[in-house]
């Protein structure tokens, strides 16, 4: 994570600018595919959801940097940004208490096999992720750590 993925607010000073990402070799039975950003090490007793996109059309294989601010409408088209952590849809970048260990941000990339998941952008983190369990044919993630 750089001082561009920080987020902006909780006592961090960053850009809250979600990085670009691309993927390629998905299964060619893939009909949408989602991402998430999760914090597993987030003091919550559930972990932190930083981004929640899916619907992402099966031809698009990348999202362009700042695609995690809705207002901007640079995700691709048809594509939904529901509900994170922080409240609200988008992308909400680290913003680990000062003095933890460098937290793990995991970005997953899944594949699935329906071309969308019938859910807005209201739907909460742990639904639409209960959704992407049922419909996954392959996925695949990195991590990336902050700390502060």
């Amino acid at each position: 994570m750089t001082i561009e993925q920080v987020f902006s607010g909780f006592g961090c000073i960053g850009k809250n600018i979600s990085p670009a990402l691309k993927w390629s070799d998905a299964p060619k039975n893939a009909k949408s595919f989602a991402v998430t950003v999760y914090d597993p090490d987030a003091p919550t007793g559930s972990g932190w959801w930083h981004w929640v996109i899916f619907n992402i059309p099966a031809a698009v294989t990348e999202l362009k940097t700042d695609a995690g601010d809705p207002q901007k409408k640079i995700a691709p088209p048809g594509s939904v940004q529901s509900m994170t952590d922080y409240g609200k849809p988008g992308f909400g970048g680290a913003c680990p208490p000062v003095g933890d260990k460098p937290h793990r941000y995991i970005f997953t990339v899944f594949a699935l096999d329906v071309p969308k998941l019938d859910h807005d952008e209201k739907a909460n983190a742990a639904l639409v992720g209960f959704m992407l369990n049922q419909h996954t044919i392959a996925k695949a993630a990195l991590i990336s750590y902050y700390g502060r």
